[in-house]
């Protein structure tokens, strides 16, 4: 699984919009041109809402989109 602490850090504190409850440390399974990626991003423990940062989403993941495009 990969982790993203300093992210996790970042976003401490940080609560769900619809149920209000403090988003936590979670396992999250991605999926992008059927290759899975189990990751750990601050998640609600409620409604299980996903927090997917700005950073993460165009930074990581759109590396890793342009590498399994180009196979």
């Amino acid at each position: 699984m990969q982790r993203f602490p300093e992210l996790i850090e970042k976003y401490a504190g940080w609560r769900c919009e619809r149920c209000n409850e403090v988003l936590v440390p979670g396992p999250v399974r991605l999926e992008y041109l059927n290759v899975t990626f189990d990751v750990e991003l601050p998640v609600c423990p409620k409604c299980a809402q996903t927090l997917i940062p700005e950073e993460l989403a165009t930074g990581k993941m759109l590396e890793v989109e342009r590498i399994l495009e180009d196979k």
